[in-house]
């Protein structure tokens, strides 16, 4: 008979899905340069074929974020993402704009001073919104670097109405069962203003452009001891909280392996998650990905790692005891209800975790599975030798 640790992990990890970014599979860097790593992705079919061996050892990466450009080029029928899905039984997941490479969009995108910028930033979004639909995709994420680096260079305000009539525009071309996702940046590239700074502006522009637009939250995407899961709560609060780009970080956007600084804060964003739910009896509608760039790990194992760690902390918020917790919270037994978060988080779901894993016929250590399966020596025979091609940003 199994456990009330066990059936609730089990629960969590069946309904708990996590999906892949697609540039996180080729060779990425920093603002220094690039670090090449000899297997990685160099085309959306190899991107598709990793993102296919994640899956199959995890059982919860079911889908793949493309980003325009750098995976529909323009000229690119969506025939070949629906062939590669039908291949690696992988799905495209959200379709990410790429609206920040460009040499027009040196001074921004939708907030650009020039109306041909804005025009193109437009109908880029525009079209990106045309192969979500024709890939059955329901998310659009948007993350913009409009901004600004110097005092006094632009005018704020006009930045403003252009980034909400642009919005606004995009939003409308939606279909009814697509969601307009917009993510916001505290700095980087822009380092005086940014025109989508922080959760608030965020929200903002999602209500103006309409009832399909919510807020998308990257977990880099804050200052040193913002408390993200306070955002969670508000956004959960106005049924504004769309989605999230998992990572960790030290300082600002570094794009580290989730949990890897602070597991305990990625804890406490499931756990606001998970006690909504419990007290409104429904389920949060919530696209969960990761956004990490693989710069130094081998790319297809920190995906695995970081997936393997997203249902270990997904599980253990399950096992928050919510009525007691309440009970604590309302007589202001402050020991007593931190003691409950801590217990939940101190908890060893890793055997429970195993079962489902073995439930689902799946081996237990997924990295194990991956690493005795023979793809990196078949991949390295493959693409070995190959000419290095032009990459994604940092």
């Amino acid at each position: 008979m199994k456990s009330q640790v066990e059936e609730k992990v089990l629960a969590a990890l069946d309904a708990f899905q996590i999906e892949m970014p697609s540039w996180a599979f080729s060779d990425t860097g920093t603002r220094f340069g690039k670090f090449i790593q000899p297997f990685a992705a160099r085309s959306v079919e190899e991107k598709f074929a990793d993102a296919g061996q994640v899956h199959a050892v995890t059982g919860c990466c079911p889908t793949l974020a493309l980003h325009v450009l750098w995976d529909c080029p323009p000229g690119s029928p969506t025939s070949n993402i629906k062939a590669l899905e039908k291949k690696y039984g992988i799905r495209a997941g959200a379709i990410n704009p790429t609206l920040f490479q460009d040499q027009i969009y040196k001074h921004g995108s939708l907030s650009n001073e020039q109306p041909a910028a804005r025009k193109a930033a437009l109908d880029h979004i525009l079209d990106s919104i045309k192969i979500a639909k024709e890939l059955g995709s329901r998310d659009i994420s948007l993350w913009f670097a409009d901004g600004s680096c110097y005092p006094g260079t632009t005018n704020i305000r006009h930045r403003k109405a252009w980034m909400a009539e642009g919005l606004k525009k995009s939003h409308d071309a939606l279909a009814p069962n697509q969601r307009l996702l917009v993510e916001y940046k505290p700095f980087e590239p822009a380092f005086y203003h940014t025109d989508i700074a922080d959760w608030g502006m965020s929200y903002i522009y999602s209500k103006a452009a309409g009832p399909q637009a919510r807020v998308l939250v990257d977990t880099g995407h804050h200052y040193l001891a913002e408390n993200i899961e306070q955002i969670v709560a508000w956004l959960l609060s106005e049924d504004m909280l769309g989605g999230f780009h998992f990572n960790d970080r030290r300082y600002a956007d570094d794009d580290l392996t989730l949990g890897s600084i602070d597991p305990y804060q990625v804890f406490r964003i499931f756990a606001e998650i998970r006690l909504f739910e419990w007290e409104t009896g429904k389920k949060a509608d919530i696209a969960y990905m990761i956004d990490q760039s693989h710069n130094l790990k081998n790319k297809i194992e920190e995906m695995i790692q970081t997936a393997a760690i997203a249902q270990e902390i997904n599980g253990k918020a399950s096992l928050l005891r919510f009525e007691e917790l309440a009970k604590a919270q309302q007589e202001q037994r402050l020991v007593d209800a931190e003691s409950i978060f801590r217990d939940a988080f101190d908890t060893d779901v890793r055997p429970a975790i195993r079962e489902w894993r073995r439930a689902h016929k799946l081996h237990e250590d997924p990295l194990s599975a991956f690493r005795a399966s023979g793809y990196m020596e078949r991949i390295g025979r493959e693409r070995a030798g190959r000419a290095v091609a032009g990459g994604t940003y940092a």
